[in-house]
């Protein structure tokens, strides 16, 4: 099912964001046949350019970040359907230029608005969406972080709801889009197998890693007034936890689901600085735009508590940072190991930890069970093995959406499953204060490495999942 006919507005139309994934998306879901029969894309930002220059840097954005082939034909389509308007213009050049782009398509064409913007300039456009007259029928997506602490996460809910209401708000988390996140609700809700097993008697832990080599690059100004805490773990880390650990909703639809991942919200304990280890990268300070005494974590690690039926007694240990040894985005479940006392001495059994059920959130959505088995020959000899699939595997891989183009094409049908609410997002910075009033002092690590030594202090006896011991299976052929 396609959306009715829209009008997308693309405030931040020639920044990276919208370079690196926006527009490539776009244009990948016009190819894919997933845009509307009929739309436009209205760009605009502070550089003072004409359409044909919002195309040409549009064309070269596509050039260089699609993942897919740009057909030509596709592309003089697409281009005919860009529009540009400066912000210098101001409110009633913005209303000018969507009006126009309105005019050109029936009158039920539908107003989506995408907030590309940083963070501090995103109540400003929503005012100016509601100065301009262009809040009404109209959705907003709104990038990440959703405030910094609570008090400026409720400052910015009510700015944003006094020009929209809470339906209109698409609050966007990328983890969330991606395929493997989702295939954690039909692994469980859709298998047997899995459901009755996923819970605490018999879950022991679960583990949530996001390690990245990258630096923080140029973004040092933003990074300054965020860090990994606020940056990763409140708008992502938490958000697939949610997802992870949620009661079967009452249905796969967007108000049921919403609501079991506010519960899990509800249900969390105060974090306790004390489980908490932050990190800086060495050679932090030196990057451009960061201050020379700078207390801004590049690297978490924590442990959290789900106070519920399902959950009470499980740790959940997240991870997150910059320039470290690897780059992943995994779930793993560790399932609790059973009395050994039958196997011999030297048998193997329990050498190589818990079972572990893991998920790759990168786009191959990779799922993993490791368990042990008999090596042959004669005694009772244990080694671990595991089960993989991949979508690239399949016969159909090839058509994953990437994250930002499935949450796009779901913001324009309004589907709101795989987005955040304002109570979820304030919830989470309630159980965040303890924290953010007394967080643990800094502990400087080595770029390449694995961050904090104090982080496999926090996680024993457990140890945290990445690096593999054993290597994700590569494609087949």
């Amino acid at each position: 099912m396609n959306p009715k006919p829209h009008v997308i507005v693309l405030f931040g139309a020639t920044g990276d964001l919208a370079r690196r994934k926006l527009l490539p998306g776009l244009l990948r879901l016009f190819q894919a046949g997933l845009m509307p029969v009929d739309f436009r894309i209205v760009g605009t930002s502070l550089d003072d350019l004409d359409e044909d220059g919002f195309r040409r840097i549009a064309r070269a954005a596509i050039d260089e970040f699609s993942r897919t082939h740009v057909y030509e034909q596709s592309w003089e389509a697409f281009a005919r359907r860009l529009r540009y308007v400066s912000g210098s213009g101001g409110p009633s050049a913005l209303h000018a230029a969507v009006h126009a782009a309105r005019g050109e398509l029936d009158d039920s064409a539908a107003l989506l608005h995408y907030l590309s913007v940083p963070p501090k300039a995103a109540k400003a456009v929503v005012q100016e969406l509601g100065e301009a007259g262009l809040n009404r029928d109209a959705r907003v997506v709104m990038e990440k972080p959703f405030g910094t602490d609570l008090a400026s996460a409720r400052e910015l809910n009510a700015a944003v709801h006094e020009v929209f209401r809470e339906h209109q708000v698409f609050r966007i988390d990328h983890f969330l889009g991606k395929e493997a996140a989702q295939n954690i609700l039909a692994l469980r809700f859709a298998n047997g197998l899995f459901e009755p097993i996923w819970n605490r008697q018999h879950i022991d832990h679960v583990l949530i890693e996001v390690p990245e080599t990258l630096s923080i690059g140029m973004r040092g100004s933003f990074y300054e007034a965020t860090g990994a805490y606020r940056d990763m773990v409140v708008t992502h880390l938490f958000q697939v936890m949610a997802f992870m650990a949620m009661e079967p909703p009452t249905a796969l639809e967007p108000r049921a689901i919403t609501e079991e991942k506010n519960k899990v919200f509800r249900s969390m304990k105060p974090l306790v600085p004390a489980d908490v280890v932050r990190g800086q990268y060495a050679g932090y300070r030196d990057e451009p735009g960061v201050a020379a005494d700078s207390e801004t974590e590049t690297f978490v690690a924590l442990r959290a508590e789900i106070d519920n039926w399902r959950w009470a007694g499980v740790p959940f240990y997240l991870r997150t940072g910059k320039r470290m040894a690897e780059s992943g985005r995994i779930i793993s479940i560790a399932y609790h190991e059973p009395p050994q006392g039958m196997f011999p001495r030297g048998s193997g059994v329990g050498s190589y930890g818990p079972d572990h059920l893991t998920f790759d959130l990168d786009e191959a959505s990779r799922v993993s069970l490791s368990f042990y088995g008999k090596r042959p020959g004669p005694g009772m000899r244990l080694e671990k093995a595991s089960m993989q699939f991949s979508l690239d595997e399949t016969t159909y891989g090839h058509d994953v959406l990437e994250a930002y183009e499935r949450l796009i094409h779901d913001a324009m049908m309004g589907d709101h499953t795989l987005f955040t609410t304002a109570d979820g997002i304030e919830r989470l910075w309630e159980v965040s204060a303890p924290l953010l009033e007394s967080p643990p002092p800094l502990e400087i690590y080595p770029q390449g490495s694995w961050g904090p030594e104090s982080q496999h202090k926090l996680i024993a006896p457990h140890r945290w999942r990445l690096p593999f011991e054993r290597k994700w299976r590569g494609p087949v052929g």
